[in-house]
């Protein structure tokens, strides 16, 4: 057996207890829809919009809509059963009726909702161990993103895989509603 000398054991052991220094945040990724939030959030609030609402690029039936408060990004998508009405009304650019329309009027097992407390993107657990949890309802099914993936009866790996399905959706919805944003001048 080969024994290390103390340089080759040193070279090893301080990397390894740097690494393990670092607080876990320093691990974790942003969320993809961390850039795509803020600026949604940055361009409502620049043109002085509560609101805004456009088509899902992917589908013609489906629609998204969000309602900005101060501290609070709101966002639904869904397929409707009207989308000829819902197409006059982001013609009008009644967004807040469209918003409505999706929380109320939309295909249920189609319906995604978002609550983004920042806003800031979709995390897989808040900042603060006691913090607001940002969540995301798939029909009639709530999933709170409060890192406590052993009360939801599933295990972590799970709990992840439906995190990053749900960031990847709110990231492609808000894409959306960032292009009628800027169309809408």
């Amino acid at each position: 057996m080969k024994l290390l000398s103390s340089s080759a054991l040193a070279s090893i052991l301080v990397p390894v207890l740097l690494l393990s220094a670092l607080p876990p945040a320093a691990f974790a990724q942003e969320p993809k829809s961390a850039a795509p939030a803020k600026e949604l959030a940055q361009l409502l609030t620049s043109k002085k919009l509560d609101s805004i609402a456009a088509r899902m690029p992917d589908n013609l039936e489906e629609f998204v809509g969000a309602l900005n408060f101060p501290g609070q990004l709101m966002v639904v998508w869904a397929r409707t059963t009207a989308p000829a009405v819902v197409n006059e009304k982001l013609i009008r650019k009644e967004y807040r009726e469209v918003y409505l329309d999706l929380n109320s009027a939309s295909v249920i097992e189609s319906r995604n909702f978002v609550t983004d407390l920042g806003p800031d993107g979709l995390k897989a657990k808040p900042d603060s161990r006691q913090g607001p949890a940002d969540s995301h309802d798939v029909g009639a099914k709530t999933m709170r993103f409060d890192g406590n993936w052993r009360e939801d009866k599933m295990s972590e790996a799970d709990y992840m895989k439906a995190y990053a399905a749900a960031d990847e959706a709110y990231a492609r919805a808000i894409q959306a509603l960032i292009i009628e944003v800027k169309k809408a001048g």
